[in-house]
């Protein structure tokens, strides 16, 4: 199935059934009125605790910064942390997103709200040490919440200054995944992770679980792919025994139920979306009992 966005999906569905996926027809005034209390999970390593829903910038946040951008970009950074999140997640992978996170918080003074995870994506000691510098300089902080090294680029290299760097303080925690989780203790994991893309199950998520580190979930609707698989269908309506309104939290709910998963991180320049996906984060969790009704149902379609 070609990849589809919630905006495709959107677009593509019409009258009543659009409203089963995008069922928040609020105004952005109304929005940003409404407070919700976020589920948090603790960091293995250190105990403090993140809300279970953070916001990803790929794509979304690669832009330049026109007057229209800045307003819609600002709006749904200040909702963001209005709801209750924390976390944002970028990388030099994803062109001007560190940036314009960086030139926003900055003009909003969101600063001390921000947990600001970021990303490593380059050989050689003197490149990477540029690379995170830069990083730092993008975000506009002296120091980073959470780095990681992108697609394992040079990543023995790159974790010895990150361990460096977190040592002074620069960083305050550092992430990784399988091969060096297995014989380094890092603090997070960030991996791909949904209903339809269930790998991670076999060995990512128990190792994380057994040596304790944080799981930050990113691809949770699959790039889009989800939403056009679930197109046109009705939720089920027992999905109001875990506090489920649309597609968007079914998906997010799915993967928050699983117990080594710290915090998912959609991306979004959606006020509405986001609203969603914060909602996600509120109010009951599925069983596992129900999280295998849930697969079985997607699976079908």
């Amino acid at each position: 199935m070609n990849s589809m966005t919630r905006r495709d999906a959107a677009r593509l569905i019409g009258g009543t059934t659009a409203s089963l996926l995008l069922p928040i027809s609020a105004s952005r005034a109304q929005l940003a009125s409404k407070s919700l209390t976020v589920l948090t999970r603790a960091i293995p390593s250190s105990g403090e605790k993140l809300p279970v829903i953070g916001l990803g910038t790929w794509r979304t946040f690669d832009v330049d910064l026109t007057a229209d951008n800045r307003k819609q970009l600002a709006e749904v950074l200040s909702l963001f942390v209005k709801l209750g999140g924390r976390v944002t997640d970028s990388s030099p992978m994803y062109g001007r997103s560190e940036q314009v996170i960086g030139e926003l918080a900055a003009q909003l003074g969101l600063h001390q709200q921000l947990f600001l995870a970021t990303k490593v994506w380059t050989r050689g000691k003197q490149a990477g040490i540029e690379s995170m510098e830069r990083s730092l300089a993008r975000l506009q902080t002296k120091r980073i919440d959470l780095m990681q090294v992108h697609n394992l680029v040079d990543v023995t290299t790159q974790v010895a200054t990150m361990r460096d760097w977190k040592a002074q303080g620069r960083f305050r925690y550092i992430g990784e995944v399988e091969k060096v989780l297995r014989s380094e203790k890092l603090d997070f994991l960030q991996i791909n992770y949904s209903i339809m893309e269930r790998e991670a199950e076999q060995r990512l998520l128990p190792l994380a679980k057994e040596r304790g580190v944080a799981v930050l979930v990113n691809r949770p609707f699959g790039g889009g792919d989800l939403f056009g698989r679930v197109r046109a269908k009705p939720l089920p309506d027992w999905a109001t025994e875990f506090d489920c309104r649309s597609w968007a939290q079914f998906f997010l709910k799915w993967i928050l139920a699983h117990p080594a998963v710290t915090c998912a991180i959609p991306a979004t320049n959606n006020s509405r979306h986001l609203q969603d996906n914060m909602e996600a984060g509120s109010g009951r969790l599925p069983t596992a009992k129900q999280r295998q009704q849930m697969l079985e149902l997607v699976s079908a379609f």
